[in-house]
C-alpha cells in the first residue's frame, strides 16, 4: 500500500475516472461518426487554419478541421473543468515555463504527425481495435519514453 501512496500521492481515482472518460469520449465518437478520435489529426487541422503548405491542405485535413478543433477544445475544457471540480481544485503545477510547454508541444505534435499517428489514436484507438500497426507504434512510443527519460535523468533533467 506504501508504494501506491508513493506513485499516486493524490490518489489513484483520478487516472480511473480519465481514463474511463477518454474510453467512453472515443468510443462514443466512432460509434456516432465511425471516426477515430487521435489528436495529432486535430494538431494537423489547426495548422490547416496557419499554413498554406501543401501538406495541411489535404481534404481529409480541410474536411474535418471543424469537428477536429472542438474535439481539441473539448480536451482542453474536459482537463479544466476536472481539475476545478474533482481534481481537488488545485490548477495545473508545473515548474516548466510556459515557453517551452508550447514548444515541447508543437514539437510533440510535429512528431505525432511524422510517425503517423499518437498515443490517443493509436494507444487508445487502434490497440483498443486490435490493430498490428497501433500496437507496434505503442510499443514504439512506450520504448522511446522509457528510454528518453532514462537519459533526461542522468544528465541531471529532473
Amino acid at each position: 500500500m506504501n508504494s501506491i501512496a508513493q506513485w499516486f500521492p493524490l490518489g489513484w481515482e483520478p487516472f480511473l475516472y480519465g481514463g474511463i472518460f477518454i474510453g467512453l469520449g472515443v468510443s462514443v465518437l466512432f460509434w456516432l461518426t465511425g471516426l477515430i478520435g487521435g489528436v495529432s489529426t486535430a494538431y494537423t487541422a489547426v495548422w490547416s487554419l496557419v499554413s498554406r503548405h501543401p501538406f495541411f491542405q489535404h481534404e481529409k485535413f480541410i474536411t474535418t478541421r471543424n469537428w477536429r478543433l472542438m474535439y481539441g477544445l473539448g480536451l482542453i475544457v474536459g482537463a479544466v473543468v476536472f481539475t476545478y471540480t474533482l481534481g481537488h481544485g488545485e490548477g495545473f503545477v508545473t515548474q516548466v515555463p510556459l515557453w517551452q510547454l508550447f514548444l515541447g508541444g508543437i514539437v510533440g505534435g510535429f512528431g505525432a504527425r511524422m510517425g503517423g499517428g499518437c498515443t490517443s489514436g493509436h494507444g487508445i484507438c487502434g490497440v483498443g481495435s486490435g490493430q498490428l500497426p497501433s500496437i507496434l507504434a505503442v510499443i514504439i512510443f512506450l520504448c522511446t519514453a522509457v528510454i528518453t527519460a532514462h537519459v533526461v535523468r542522468a544528465l541531471g533533467g529532473f
